[in-house]
C-alpha cells in the first residue's frame, strides 16, 4: 500500500507542531517540511528575548477577543481540540519544564528558547519527519494524481498527496501569489505588535521610565489597553503600548501612523477619584511643594514631566492649587494627549495583521475551501495577537488541529 505523502512548506512553529500531529495521527504517512533557509525554527529560537514565551496561563483573559484581535471565533473553535493548557502539558510531557511568571507569561524553566528549538527538532525526528532546507517552494498545483505538484526555485518538483502552508507572517501581499492564484483571498498583511515614535522632547528625555499600569486609548475610538508602559528615547513603549498597537493595527495604517493616543497615568482610575485624592494631598501637605509630594507613587521624574506640562511651578505650595489648577492636574494625569508620528518595531516579536482569509478555511479542519487538499496553519492565516504568548499559542493550536486533520482517512 503506497504510503500518503504531506508537506509542510515553512519550518516555523506551526509547521514543526503540523508535521509531528501528522505523525502521531498517522505513523504511515511520509511527512516532509520544507524550509526555504539554512535553519528551522528561527523565530521561536529569538522570540521572547530569547528566552520564548511559548504560551500564556489565559487567567486574565475573560473573551478570546482581548487576545486575539483578529480570528478569535477561529481560535475559539480550535481551542476545544488543543488550547493552552494542552500546550503547557505537551511540552511538560516532551522533557520541557515550564514556569508561569506574575505577568501570566509561560516560559521554559531553563529559560532558554534552545530548548524549546530542540523538543520540536528531536521529536519530530523521532517521529521519522524529513526535514529539508534550502528548499524554497515557488508554486504548487493540482496534479492528475489527485493531489498536488510541489514547485521549488530550482526548476525541481516533487509530488504529495496533501500540503500545508505555515510559511508564517509576510509582509507583502505579493508574498502571497501563489495563494492567490489558487482562488484564495488575502488581507493586506500589515504591522502588528509595534511601539509608537513621539516627537517630545521633554518626554523623551524621561527614556527608560516605566509606569504601571497605565490605560493607554485611541480617542475617539473604542480601542484601549491597560499594563505597563516604557518610555524610551524615541516615544512609547511596553505592554500598554504593544497590546494597542495591535488591537489598533488597521486603524493606524489607515491613519499613516498619525493619530492621536490618550495616557491615563493612573490606570483604570477615573478623573473625579483623582481630583479628590489631590484634594486630600491639599489637606495634608498644604506648606508643601508640589514637587516634594508624589501623589499615586509616580515615578519622581514623571511628576516634574506632569507639573511643566500643566503649567505648574514645582515650589509652589499644595495650599495654593485652586480649583482651576485641580482640574487641569486631575485632566493631565488621566487623560494626557500625544501625537504619533510613525511606528517603530518590537525586537521580539516580528507579527503581521493579515494574511489568508479566514472565509476560505473549513473552521474544524483548517483546510482549504477553495482546493482540497491544501491546508494552513499559523501567521499565514489572517489571525494575530498581542504580546504574551498568545501568537505561539495560535502556532500550536494551528499546527495541531491541521496536522491531525492533514493525515487523516
Amino acid at each position: 500500500m503506497r504510503k500518503m505523502k504531506v508537506a509542510i512548506v515553512g519550518g516555523g512553529a506551526a509547521g514543526f507542531f503540523a508535521a509531528i500531529a501528522a505523525k502521531e495521527q498517522n505513523a504511515n504517512a511520509e511527512v516532509t517540511i520544507l524550509e526555504k533557509s539554512a535553519k528551522v525554527l528561527g523565530k521561536v529560537a529569538i522570540t521572547g528575548g530569547g528566552r520564548c514565551n511559548l504560551t500564556n496561563s489565559f487567567e486574565e483573559i475573560h473573551d478570546l477577543r482581548q487576545a486575539y484581535p483578529r480570528g478569535f471565533r477561529l481560535m475559539k473553535r480550535l481551542f476545544n481540540q488543543f488550547d493552552h493548557r494542552d500546550a503547557f502539558r505537551w511540552f511538560e510531557d516532551h522533557g520541557v519544564k515550564l514556569v508561569t511568571q506574575d505577568d501570566q507569561c509561560v516560559f521554559p524553566q531553563s529559560q532558554d528558547a534552545m530548548s524549546v528549538v530542540r523538543c520540536l527538532v528531536d521529536e519530530a525526528h523521532r517521529q521519522g519527519v524529513r526535514v529539508l532546507t534550502g528548499r524554497k517552494v515557488v508554486g504548487a498545483k493540482v496534479d492528475s494524481r489527485g493531489g498536488w505538484t510541489v514547485l521549488f526555485d530550482d526548476a525541481d518538483s516533487e509530488h504529495f498527496d496533501r500540503v500545508a502552508v505555515t510559511t508564517g507572517g509576510m509582509p507583502k501581499t505579493g508574498d502571497f501569489l501563489m495563494l492567490r492564484q489558487l482562488g484564495h483571498d488575502v488581507e493586506q498583511p500589515i504591522a502588528s505588535l509595534f511601539t509608537f515614535h513621539i516627537n517630545d522632547p521633554e518626554l523623551s528625555a524621561l527614556m527608560g521610565t516605566v509606569v504601571s499600569p497605565v490605560l493607554a486609548s485611541i480617542p475617539g475610538t473604542k480601542m484601549r489597553s491597560e499594563g505597563p508602559l516604557l518610555i524610551t528615547h524615541w516615544g512609547m513603549s511596553g505592554p500598554a503600548i504593544l497590546k494597542l498597537s495591535s488591537y489598533a493595527a488597521r486603524y493606524l495604517q489607515e491613519c499613516n501612523y498619525q493619530s492621536a493616543v490618550a495616557v491615563n497615568w493612573l490606570g483604570e482610575l477615573h478623573r473625579d477619584t483623582v481630583w479628590q485624592e489631590l484634594q486630600q494631598q491639599v489637606n495634608m501637605h498644604p506648606q508643601k511643594q508640589l514637587l516634594s509630594v508624589r501623589p499615586f507613587g509616580l515615578p519622581s521624574r514623571l511628576w516634574q514631566y506632569l507639573l511643566q506640562k500643566t503649567s505648574l511651578s514645582e515650589d509652589r505650595r499644595w495650599a495654593e492649587l485652586g480649583t482651576k489648577s485641580m482640574n487641569r492636574l486631575a485632566e493631565t494625569l488621566t487623560n494626557d494627549t500625544y501625537r504619533i508620528n510613525g511606528k517603530g518595531t518590537f525586537r521580539d516579536e516580528f507579527v503581521t495583521c493579515g494574511g489568508v482569509s479566514l472565509r476560505d478555511v473549513d473552521y474544524n479542519t483548517l483546510e482549504s475551501k477553495r482546493c482540497g487538499g491544501l491546508y494552513f496553519a499559523g501567521e499565514v492565516l489572517n489571525i494575530d495577537a498581542i504580546t504574551g504568548g498568545f501568537n505561539l499559542q495560535a502556532a500550536w493550536t494551528t499546527g495541531y488541529v491541521m496536522g491531525r486533520h492533514i493525515a487523516g482517512d
